[in-house]
């Protein structure tokens, strides 16, 4: 499977999913296309899924945010009889190359975080309606969402067969969510994940697999009645007008990608990428009104939406380039400026929804198996938002004192009220907290200091940066960080850094993308899976897969 995969979706172009808007109450209906998959070679049977259904989804969610604050419940269904999901589609995920399985992994459990969280973020709450089969990636489906309905009748069960059948786990934090939030007692999980069938009715619900089990003749009804209850909450915005994410003006050249607020150029024959934020031009919008007008032109919206879209398509479609580099440029008092209009109305709906998008991203990039570096040079904008780039990457290194040459303002680091929680991490800290995990009262002194601008050689003693260098030193000094990470092993650089960027507490999130980027990345390479006697490969053919018994 080889080909460019677009991550941006025409709203009136989809396959895959239909949404019917009732009020506060959205039916979204899974209804796949079996024709209608990212490569050739398989058919979606079954409301099976690859990535393209899984982005035409993220678009749905991301849509019902912005354009639809009025939604106050989703409701997941199927279109299908008798199915609701037989889940990631198998002939696929035997077919493709490792590194499109495990980003395949990675981006539908984002997505599924995505929709989790939107109840805590946006009043938005999912409820899953499952009649008939609900498996594997269809059950992981479920699971994000906040209530399971279950028909009661001898087609409908829920179930993750996967080690049984496929020799693979739970592709999106399946069974991290069946303990932690459905808080399955473990040996009934351990029963469950072992049973290719799945579990039906009364033993679901005692089991906590669901949280209603109802009878088939009523069970359109009822979820009718649950969905309605649900959006009886009243919201603060009740009555807002939502905004249209316009597409994002971008151009894809052979050794460039061109936004308005973005440039990524593709340094193949050093195997990185260099992304350059660009700072607002004008300044901000002089109030919420007037940022609601400018719409998803707003540049904290766009930015946020084009660093996105950047992100994953370096990670899909360049997986060559293992060192992504961030710069910035423009002036960081206006980047303060548009942050701070957001923070100032954070109670309203629309700016609430940019602050959680900008999390939403920079968790994303958190989340990134490159090694990520920053490059503070004169002229930059790290200041709020943009800032945050600094304490996601591995390292960073900062110019100091005047260049030879280089007329630029002096570079400097720029805090906010935002670089102390409003961007929290999967771990629940932000990322100046987890920096500092040794030392909380460092923190603590920053803040002190918010919106002073910390040149280089304050900002390396304070810790805000790794590295400042002057004029002599700069060049040789990052020419060698980027030949030595060249030089090592990718395998070993992916481990090292996940590890490293996830200090602090364990939560559900932590644990999901822990075992997707350890456990779900070996298990992928194993002959008992992938292998040509492996069960992936023998799937659907009626011979069970040879194992290697070896435990390691």
């Amino acid at each position: 499977m080889s080909k460019h995969i677009d991550f941006q979706v025409d709203p009136n172009a989809m396959k895959h999913w239909k949404i019917d808007y009732d009020g506060a109450v959205a039916n979204l209906y899974m209804d796949v296309d079996e024709d209608g998959g990212l490569f050739e070679g398989y058919q979606l049977k079954l409301n099976s899924y690859d990535l393209g259904v899984d982005i035409e989804l993220a678009d749905v969610v991301q849509r019902m945010r912005f354009e639809h604050p009025e939604v106050r419940v989703v409701v997941l269904r199927s279109a299908k009889d008798k199915v609701f999901c037989a889940g990631a589609n198998i002939r696929m995920l035997g077919g493709a190359a490792h590194a499109h399985k495990v980003n395949f992994c990675k981006f539908t459990n984002e997505t599924r975080n995505t929709f989790e969280a939107a109840l805590e973020d946006s009043g938005q709450n999912y409820i899953c309606a499952v009649r008939g089969a609900c498996a594997g990636g269809g059950y992981e489906l479920a699971l994000a969402c906040n209530h399971i309905m279950l028909t009661d009748d001898s087609t409908s069960s829920v179930a993750l067969p996967e080690v049984p059948l496929l020799a693979v786990l739970p592709g999106t934090g399946g069974l991290t969510r069946v303990t932690d939030k459905r808080k399955v007692r473990r040996d009934l999980a351990d029963v469950f994940c072992s049973v290719e069938e799945g579990v039906k009715g009364k033993r679901a619900l005692e089991w906590r697999l669901v949280d209603e089990v109802i009878p088939n003749s009523k069970f359109d009804e009822v979820v009718a009645e649950r969905a309605r209850a649900f959006a009886a909450q009243k919201l603060d915005h009740d009555g807002a007008d939502g905004i249209a994410l316009t597409p994002l003006n971008r151009t894809f050249g052979a050794e460039e990608i061109v936004y308005s607020t973005v440039k990524v150029a593709l340094n193949r024959a050093g195997r990185r990428a260099e992304i350059t934020i660009l700072g607002p031009e004008e300044a901000a919008p002089a109030d919420m009104d007037a940022f609601q007008k400018q719409g998803s032109d707003a540049w904290m919206l766009r930015c946020a939406r084009e660093l996105d879209d950047a992100i994953l398509h370096l990670r899909t479609n360049e997986d060559d380039l293992g060192l992504i580099e961030f710069q910035t440029q423009g002036d960081p008092q206006r980047v303060v400026a548009h942050e701070a209009l957001l923070l100032a109305h954070r109670d309203h709906w629309l700016a609430n929804e940019v602050l959680c998008f900008w999390k939403r991203v920079l968790k994303r990039i958190d989340m990134t198996s490159r090694s990520l570096v920053a490059l503070v040079e004169h002229g930059s904008c790290f200041a709020g938002v943009l800032a945050e780039l600094l304490w996601a990457v591995d390292r960073s290194y900062m110019m100091l004192d005047e260049f030879e040459a280089d007329d630029r303002a002096m570079g400097a680091v720029t805090l906010t009220e935002a670089s102390f929680g409003m961007y929290p991490m999967g771990n629940g800290l932000s990322r100046l907290e987890t920096r500092f995990l040794g030392t909380p009262e460092h923190v603590e002194d920053l803040r002190q200091d918010l919106l002073a601008p910390f040149e280089a050689e304050e900002a390396e003693a304070r810790g805000l940066v790794t590295y400042a260098y002057d004029d002599i030193d700069w060049e040789d000094e990052v020419r060698l960080f980027r030949e030595e990470r060249a030089s090592f092993s990718p395998d070993a650089l992916t481990g090292m850094e996940a590890n490293l960027r996830f200090a602090g507490p364990e939560t559900m999130e932590t644990r999901i993308f822990g075992r997707l980027t350890a456990w779900q990345n070996w298990i992928f390479q194993r002959p008992n899976a992938v292998g040509p006697e492996g069960a992936l490969q023998r799937y659907g053919t009626g011979v069970r897969g040879v194992y290697n018994m070896q435990r390691v």
